[in-house]
């Protein structure tokens, strides 16, 4: 997304040295280009951790390539505010074209050389586009709260960190001001991301630990 800020902590970057360290071996045996997803809350650190991902493997000779479900969301960022505003139903995944997303993950893995896909631009509140060269990728990385529910993924992270824990990092990015609306939309985004967890092969604890689960 345009106008993003990614600020990556030593937190990130250990967890994703942990979580590269357990892959590597697995990611370097793959016969195909590999997927990840990075999952949870807003403010939780999904696109800190998955440029971390993308660096602990480049540190590796692994180049990477990182995909944010901010850029699929069907409707421009003050216009998507206003339809939550409207009808508080429209809250939820119905806000995101995770099939396309899914579908990008299919052709990464299916060798595509590059990618067409959404951009967003927060300040402009507009959706254009952009293509992304997958020349040389061994790794394509998605973060996004509902990543998870991707299916043409060989490993999904989940980020552990509730709207409460989350908050001061979602004003450290400046994207919004205290809105009780906005923590009404978190609670609900926390009732449906919270039954994604058991999807997850790896968990990173609200401290940043790292739990592998089927790893």
């Amino acid at each position: 997304m345009k106008g993003d800020i990614i600020l990556v902590d030593e937190e990130h970057k250990n967890a994703a040295e942990q979580i590269i360290e357990r892959l590597h071996g697995e990611i370097a045996q793959s016969d195909r280009r590999y997927t990840m997803t990075v999952a949870g809350e807003s403010g939780s650190g999904k696109s800190e951790t998955g440029q971390a991902l993308a660096d602990a493997l480049d540190g590796r000779g692994i180049k990477a390539v990182v995909l944010q479900q901010d850029d699929y969301y069907v409707l421009p960022p003050k216009f998507n505010d206003a339809a939550r505003r409207a009808n508080f139903a429209w809250v939820g995944t119905t806000e995101v074209r995770l099939d396309l997303l899914d579908q990008h993950l299919q052709q990464a893995q299916e060798g595509a050389a590059s990618i067409v896909k959404p951009l967003v631009d927060y300040d402009a509140n507009q959706v254009g586009e952009e293509t992304i060269s997958l020349e040389g990728a061994e790794v394509v990385i998605a973060e996004g709260v509902y990543t998870s529910l991707c299916e043409h993924v060989d490993r999904r992270v989940f980020i552990a960190r509730n709207r409460l824990e989350t908050m001061e990092h979602r004003m450290k990015r400046g994207r919004e001001e205290f809105d009780p609306f906005i923590e009404d939309v978190l609670k609900k985004e926390h009732e449906i991301i919270s039954q994604h967890r058991p999807r997850a092969d790896v968990v990173i604890t609200k401290e940043y630990d790292v739990e592998f689960v089927t790893v």
